[in-house]
């Protein structure tokens, strides 16, 4: 009883400490974006596209974060994280990631500011390392109490090791920028929307098919039911080549991709409460279809998935 008053007296700590963690798995019936027709191109050649369609995806993250005030209206993250994925049939999936974030949310003129930077290295276990640094800032504000309206800037940077399995990975080596606006609208307690839109230019060290400029709309539709967060939302994508991949044939590359996606989120502790009487365990699934169409076969194709994964959230102090 002694020692509880005495923490009862203390000030709270300036540091917030917690862990993430999730683990779940993917299942695609075209996860290497084999061509409708089954044929693709390589030097102007019209050749069988062999390569397996269906496989299952297995991952696991966790993710230490500490936090704290700064000022009255800012407060300071760092995050550190981990990521596992594994490929049951193929190994094209198999690595380890590492990840590093700085991050500040702030108020400025009545907005809500947060630079960042993010450093990533992903251990490949059948190609070369890369590595990857990120700077941005987002922010947002309201109009209004449905309204609010978003923003974000960021340029990245991004680099393969060459190794003795792919003495090719630098060819990728790229920087880029990138720009987004995103509008939220609440329409009641129980549905939101949400539109977004994106463009992003990528510079690679061998432009021959890396070098594309990236248009993107997004709408999203959410459901806050009492038994479960629905999202059904639905995006477009156009991606616009600068230079000929001669590899494959002498036409400039273009891609438009249609992505349906719908998902649901449910806590564990609203169906299993004494296993998780806090509501910090969640259970997600998701199906995703998406269309490709290009002015290359080889990028004319349709995959589905199908995921499942938990997530759960403490807090350390």
């Amino acid at each position: 009883q002694e020692i509880e008053e005495e923490l009862k007296d203390r000030e709270p700590g300036l540091w917030t400490f917690a862990a993430d963690f999730s683990t779940g798995v993917i299942a695609s019936d075209n996860v290497n974006s084999v061509s409708s027709t089954r044929f693709k191109e390589s030097s102007g050649v019209r050749e069988a596209f062999n390569s397996p369609k269906f496989d299952r995806t297995l991952s696991g993250s966790m993710g230490l974060s500490a936090s704290r005030p700064v000022g009255e209206e800012s407060s300071l993250l760092i995050n550190l994280s981990h990521t596992s994925s594994e490929q049951y049939f193929e190994t094209d999936d198999d690595y380890q990631s590492y990840g590093f974030t700085l991050g500040l949310d702030t108020v400025f003129l009545g907005q809500s500011i947060s630079p960042y930077f993010i450093v990533n290295k992903s251990d490949y276990q059948t190609d070369a390392d890369s590595f990857s640094k990120m700077y941005g800032l987002g922010g947002f504000f309201s109009v209004g109490e449905r309204n609010s309206f978003s923003y974000g800037l960021s340029y990245s940077n991004s680099k393969g090791n060459d190794n003795l399995s792919d003495a090719t990975a630098n060819e990728t080596n790229s920087s880029g920028h990138s720009i987004s606006l995103g509008h939220d609208f609440i329409f009641n307690e129980l549905i939101t929307t949400s539109i977004s839109l994106g463009y992003s230019d990528t510079d690679a060290r061998v432009d021959a098919g890396n070098d594309y400029e990236n248009y993107d709309f997004g709408l999203s539709i959410n459901f806050a039911f009492p038994w479960a967060f629905i999202a059904v939302s639905n995006s477009m994508s156009f991606n616009d080549y600068k230079k000929a991949d001669t590899s494959v044939n002498s036409t400039i590359r273009s891609d438009f991709t249609n992505t349906f996606d719908i998902s649901l989120t449910k806590a564990i502790g609203d169906i299993f409460p004494t296993i998780d009487p806090n509501r910090s365990l969640f259970i997600n699934l998701s199906y995703e279809k998406l269309f490709s169409e290009a002015n290359i076969i080889n990028y004319d194709y349709i995959a589905d998935s199908l995921s499942l994964s938990f997530s759960k959230s403490l807090r350390l102090n």
